[in-house]
């Protein structure tokens, strides 16, 4: 019997839903999900500029697991541009130390240190929270 899978620590998540490429309606656009823990690797990698060791570390995950999911993200992401496909960050096995909210009427990202049942920004109380998705929630 494996062992259990060990979470993975998510310290920013995107500013956005995802992207899509110009000049096909979103209709038309097969989607391309990048779990939450593969956007962060690209980013503690590409964008932090952090070795593998480095950024598993900050992870709290082994190396050869960062690697792979590193690799994950980075075939991801190219088969979205190869194929004009969309990419929306959903889902994964992840945890964080804060507390994730979307506002559904500014769409604006908030981060807090506590449960909060207004937007910080437009004060609207239609916020979802998005740390608490699963990979489970991105594949239905």
């Amino acid at each position: 019997m494996p062992r259990p899978k060990r979470k993975r620590l998510v310290t920013n998540p995107p500013l956005m839903e995802g992207f899509r490429p110009f000049g096909i309606p979103m209709q038309q656009l097969e989607p391309e999900v990048l779990l939450y823990e593969e956007y962060e690797s690209i980013r503690l990698a590409d964008y932090d500029g952090l070795n593998h060791e480095e950024a598993a570390k900050r992870m709290n995950i082994s190396r050869p697991t960062f690697t792979r999911i590193y690799e994950k993200a980075r075939k991801t992401v190219a088969k979205a541009f190869v194929e004009g496909k969309a990419i929306f960050f959903d889902g994964g096995h992840f945890h964080t130390n804060e507390f994730w909210y979307r506002c559904e009427d500014c769409y604006k990202l908030t981060i807090s240190l506590k449960n909060c049942e207004l937007c910080y920004y437009c004060q609207s109380n239609n916020i979802q929270r998005i740390d608490q998705k699963t990979q489970n929630d991105a594949l239905q």
